[in-house]
């Protein structure tokens, strides 16, 4: 059985929706569970078309 890569995932829930920092949109996807470190996430803003960080 494949357990899941410890590194990737997160204890945030994927169903709210972040809100951007730069426009105010929560028109925004998770493009990646782990920013720089372990408490950030990569999101992505589809409103101003920005790529942010969040804190987890």
């Amino acid at each position: 059985m494949r357990r899941l890569d410890p590194s990737v995932t997160t204890g945030g829930s994927d169903d709210s929706p972040a809100e951007c920092p730069y426009c105010g949109s929560t028109d925004t996807e998770r493009e990646h569970p782990k920013g720089p470190s372990l408490c950030r996430s990569m999101h992505f803003c589809h409103g101003c078309e920005q790529p942010f960080e969040r804190m987890e």
